[in-house]
């Protein structure tokens, strides 16, 4: 793919130029495009180098939201509930190679628990309507222990289906789907200014991160989507705009724990559930949910870690020497108070020609990306064709390739490039580390074809080897070094900036 070439089309006037390049700038431009407009996107980092790839990597409605929902009796709770569950099995159905049905446990310690969380999983199942995953169902006390030989005796456990999905190559399968029919969208270029006509913002103005060129996007209007950090585009229109939004930061850790299914605890001591979670052989522990400052590289905080180490430990004992990856995430939540009890919903502000479209959950970016096109149609005079979003496959869809390589590696190469994996493998087949299911023509298929230009853009954005491992992606880094440098043309001075670079970023994963 030919980056040059994308830059010099900024160069055309736009009907929308999205700024942010996470799932909600990622899934307007797709929304977009499907519908006819002339979309571009621009992303100052990465695409999904923020919030977007340091998700719990679940499709889920939100079983706290549900309990909420009815504690506050709070409709705009359980609307978005209703709505998550409905996009859940969209999204699987669109990218299914990146996104499955995932089983989790919730283990029951008192009789009361017995009633209380079956017959609201069963409320779960019921709001989900057509669209429900397996339906939940007790598991008697051995079945628990099996699954989970550490946990302390319990009564049982109910089980039940949500959805789990590689967050940040569903990420890049929107933005390189659109690509694909005729849609700009450029990584590593910051919008450093906003243009004006008759007081209007009518585009902006693009710094190549890379390059250092400056270009001019013209556009009829331009989309807000920087998640938590919206407010600061907000202020490049008026410096004095009130903050929309409440960052909140989400810690997880990965652990070297091998799972067969999910485990739910239900409350943890601040009255948040946790997740333990199977990830790619490993387990996903998660999440935090503190007030936080907006930045675009937020480092996992000690008080954190050693949170979510103590809330686990109950259930697993000491695994603080299991650690294998950390990070942490930033929710752009919308309005103020207390951060756990804030709905998760979206909002869409027009001020002058800047729509912003801010927070939401990943599970309904869809809807998000729905919402702001219709708004858009309406408020330009546009007649757009209905939208197919919800039944346009991604980049990648189809059935799983027959692929000459282990197991472990096949599936992985199916689970990150879908279709187009027989593609990679003939880019090289040779492994980037002994012993691990990454290939080199992995970092060639991430230059060529996926737009990726630094270190970190492959190892943790593309095949997601640092959000697994980091000490094995730190391992790692020389030889995707010594492959990008050859194919980007980097002489040594380059590549060794790359490298250092590169581990600096590594402990924030940007």
């Amino acid at each position: 793919m030919d980056r040059e070439a994308l830059f010099e089309r900024l160069k055309e006037p736009f009907d929308l130029l999205v700024l942010g390049g996470g799932a909600t700038g990622a899934g307007v431009l797709w929304e977009a495009t499907l519908r006819g407009l002339k979309a571009a996107l621009v992303e100052a980092g990465d695409f999904a180098s923020g919030t977007s790839s340091r998700s719990t990597k679940l499709l889920h409605g939100g079983v706290r939201y549900l309990e909420l929902a009815f504690k506050r009796l709070d409709r705009r709770q359980l609307k978005l509930v209703v709505d998550a569950l409905h996009e859940r099995k969209v999204v699987m159905d669109l990218a299914p190679h990146l996104a499955k049905p995932l089983t989790l446990v919730t283990p029951l310690f008192r009789p009361l628990e017995i009633p209380y969380y079956t017959l609201g999983l069963k409320l779960y199942d019921l709001l989900a309507g057509k669209r429900r995953l397996a339906p939940s169902r007790y598991l008697p006390p051995e079945e628990v222990a099996r699954l989970f030989p550490d946990l302390p005796k319990t009564l049982g456990g109910v089980a039940y289906q949500d959805g789990q999905f590689a967050d940040f190559r569903l990420n890049l399968a929107l933005v390189l789907s659109a690509l694909e029919r005729g849609a700009v969208a450029l990584n590593h270029a910051e919008a450093t200014a906003l243009l004006l006509e008759g007081g209007r913002v009518r585009g902006a103005v693009v710094r190549d991160g890379l390059s250092g060129k400056e270009v001019e996007v013209l556009a009829k209007a331009v989309v807000n989507a920087t998640g938590p950090l919206a407010d600061r585009v907000r202020r490049l229109l008026d410096p004095h705009l009130p903050p929309l939004l409440t960052a909140s930061s989400g810690v997880h850790l990965v652990l070297d724990y091998p799972l067969e299914a999910g485990l739910l605890v239900p409350k943890t001591r601040d009255g948040r559930v946790l997740f333990l979670l199977p990830y790619r052989g490993m387990a996903l522990l998660g999440t935090t949910d503190l007030p936080a400052e907006p930045a675009s590289c937020p480092l996992p905080r000690e008080e954190e870690v050693a949170y979510l180490l103590e809330e686990i430990r109950p259930y697993l004992g000491d695994v603080s020497g299991r650690v294998r990856a950390v990070w942490s995430g930033l929710r752009p939540l919308v309005g103020k108070g207390e951060t756990k009890l804030l709905v998760r919903d979206h909002y869409i502000e027009e001020r002058r020609g800047l729509y912003t479209l801010v927070g939401g959950k990943w599970t309904t970016f869809r809807l998000m990306a729905l919402d702001l096109v219709e708004r858009l149609a309406k408020d330009l005079g546009l007649a757009l064709p209905p939208s197919k979003s919800h039944a346009t496959p991604l980049l990648g869809a189809g059935p799983r390739p027959e692929l000459p390589l282990p197991e472990e590696t096949a599936r992985r190469l199916w689970e990150t490039y879908g279709t187009l994996a027989p593609e990679v493998l003939a880019l090289g087949d040779k492994p980037l580390l002994p012993g691990l299911p990454y290939l080199e023509g992995e970092v060639v298929w991430a230059v060529w074809r996926e737009l990726a230009r630094k270190p970190l853009d492959v190892l943790a954005r593309r095949m997601g080897l640092a959000f697994l491992d980091q000490a094995k992606a730190r391992e790692a880094l020389p030889k995707v070094v010594e492959l990008m440098g050859g194919l980007l043309g980097w002489d040594e001075r380059e590549r060794a900036l790359r490298l250092a670079e590169a581990e600096d970023g590594l402990p924030g994963l940007c």
